[in-house]
């Protein structure tokens, strides 16, 4: 058996059960012996898309996920999608063929590129030992949650696996949660007792359902409010506390909360210039608390009056029982009535600047979150739009929010919508998009048909780069380099197998209802002409971190 093959067999043995990427001739017979024993290959148009579903199954599954790549370019084109899984610690296995003669047109030194981005690598490089080097690659990712490279030269993969070398292998567990030491849980406890306003803001770290209990007991305790980061959205959607995402997504309502807390406890939350736009949601007299089990992690966006080394769920449910007297804090009865008349976006009063030939993006907005099923997985592409869709259109949970932003690229949100929706196949997919990043990313339409996905793809389309066109333009430069003609985006989906509406009014949203009503035999793309008067209310905050 070659190296390939054996490589193949022993990840799928040891949980991967996921694979995406395009495959050339370096990868051929790797990604075939996966497939053979028992993965689901996903072919995308190209390797950044295939790089991004990987990452969205990944983060929607909460299991490891693999990237089969061609060496050199396959590699290089994927590294928009393998940056943004590195920044974002996503368990990842990049499974890239490597080319080593020195002449040969595919060498790059790929192990410096997955550096350069954050991510780690390996390599196979005997035949003897090829087997136990995958799996320590795999053990990395899941352990240590990081993109992992393993690098496959071509010479090795073609060597033949020592005959009674062990193929057969068990899942590696999870690492252990970590546990917070008694006197951070005591610091912890003092620091909710001396409080009276207390703000929970959830991230990645705690969008488990373990996590999201204990938080909610731990808040209901103390009377905290409780707020996510954007990729935690939708964590804490059934409590009637929920100021639902802190930042520059957050309603006026809940800006106004948070900046009132005189405690903000971040839990597996970076508290980063995002979260809480620049330091301006926190007062100026609030303590705050960071909980992460990356010690790494606690103060490293901004000063922390006490950081907890921990584990989310643990660390809560000590505290929790080191604590018998609950108090009401922030969850007054006037807080109580606010957030039942005002804590959505869809709640505050507006101004709709809609034309008979332009739809107003918030009207739109609320209009597809009325006509879309309500169990539905969101992944959102960047640019001036997409305040939109992750403040109007609402999730079921945190698993029905996909944001990889965390590299801030444009193109992405229509791969990641397929990984996620092929890790939620119970759920609608909606990918919202621009109308630049719909055209970067069109390649990947013909994988959302050949996959027979029943999504909807809404692009926010207002012919320029948005965020550009309202960044220079109020200072009088020329903007020909960031504005286009219009495109018939629908008719391009058309042509990819999809049904395709272009909308300009609320009344041509009917056309939306009645897919949604029938046999949804096909995805959906809605071509939505919005208005492009003035940038979205976040941009300003997003350009203050250039």
């Amino acid at each position: 058996m070659k190296v390939a093959e054996a490589v193949g067999r022993v990840l799928v043995a040891s949980g991967i059960n996921h694979v995406f990427g395009v495959v050339g001739s370096g990868n051929f017979h790797l990604t075939n012996a996966m497939v053979a024993a028992g993965a689901r290959f996903v072919a995308a148009r190209h390797e950044g898309g295939a790089a991004t579903m990987a990452d969205a199954y990944a983060r929607t599954s909460g299991t490891l996920a693999a990237l089969s790549v061609h060496q050199g370019p396959g590699l290089t084109n994927a590294l928009t999608g393998i940056t943004e899984a590195a920044k974002s610690r996503t368990p990842l296995l990049v499974l890239a063929a490597e080319a080593t003669a020195q002449r040969s047109n595919f060498r790059v030194e790929q192990a410096v590129l997955a550096h350069s981005v954050g991510a780690v690598t390996a390599r196979v490089t005997t035949a003897h030992d090829a087997v136990d080097q995958a799996a320590a690659a795999l053990r990395r990712a899941r352990h240590e949650r990081r993109t992992v490279l393993l690098n496959l030269p071509l010479e090795v993969q073609a060597l033949d696996v020592p005959a009674g070398v062990p193929l057969d292998a068990v899942p590696p567990a999870g690492p252990e949660p970590v546990e917070p030491s008694r006197k951070a849980v005591e610091d912890l406890v003092r620091a909710l007792e001396r409080a009276r306003r207390p703000v929970f803001v959830a991230g990645r770290g705690a969008r488990t359902p373990a996590a999201r209990d204990a938080l909610i007991a731990l808040a209901e305790r103390h009377g905290a409010l409780l707020a996510t980061s954007a990729v935690a959205r939708g964590l804490f959607r059934a409590s009637p506390w929920s100021l639902d995402v802190s930042g520059g997504f957050a309603s006026p309502l809940a800006t106004e909360l948070i900046r009132g807390a005189d405690l903000v406890m971040g839990w597996g939350c970076a508290l980063n210039m995002w979260t809480m736009r620049h330091g301006t949601l926190i007062g100026p007299d609030a303590a705050v608390v960071q909980v992460d089990d990356d010690p790494e992690a606690l103060g490293a966006h901004r000063e922390v009056d006490l950081g907890v080394v921990g584990d989310v769920a643990r660390t809560a449910w000590r505290a929790l029982a080191a604590v018998t007297d609950g108090r009401e804090g922030y969850r007054t009865s006037g807080v109580a009535a606010a957030l039942a008349e005002g804590a959505r976006w869809r709640d505050v009063p507006y101004e709709d600047e809609g034309t008979r030939e332009r739809i107003d993006p918030r009207t739109l907005s609320i209009a597809l979150d009325e006509i879309l099923p309500a169990e539905r997985v969101v992944g959102v592409d960047s640019g001036n739009f997409m305040g939109y869709p992750s403040a109007y259109l609402s999730v079921p949970d945190e698993n029905g929010f996909c944001f990889t932003q965390a590299f801030q690229s444009i193109g992405l949100g229509l791969a990641t919508t397929i990984g996620a929706a092929l890790a939620r196949p119970d759920r609608l997919p909606v990918a919202a998009l621009g109308d630049g990043g719909a055209l970067m990313s069109a390649v990947e339409l013909d994988t959302v048909r050949r996959l027979g996905l029943p999504m909807v793809v809404v692009v926010y389309n207002d012919e320029a780069y948005g965020a550009e066109v309202h960044h220079f333009g109020p200072d009088g430069f020329p903007l020909d380099t960031v504005t286009f003609p219009e495109t018939d985006i629908a008719a391009v989906a058309r042509g990819y197998g999809f049904e395709a509406v272009t909308v300009r009014t609320p009344a041509d949203l009917k056309a939306v209802a009645d897919w949604v009503a029938g046999p949804r035999s096909a995805p959906l793309l809605v071509d939505a002409k919005v208005t492009r008067e003035h940038g979205a209310w976040w941009l300003e905050e997003a350009f203050r971190g250039h």
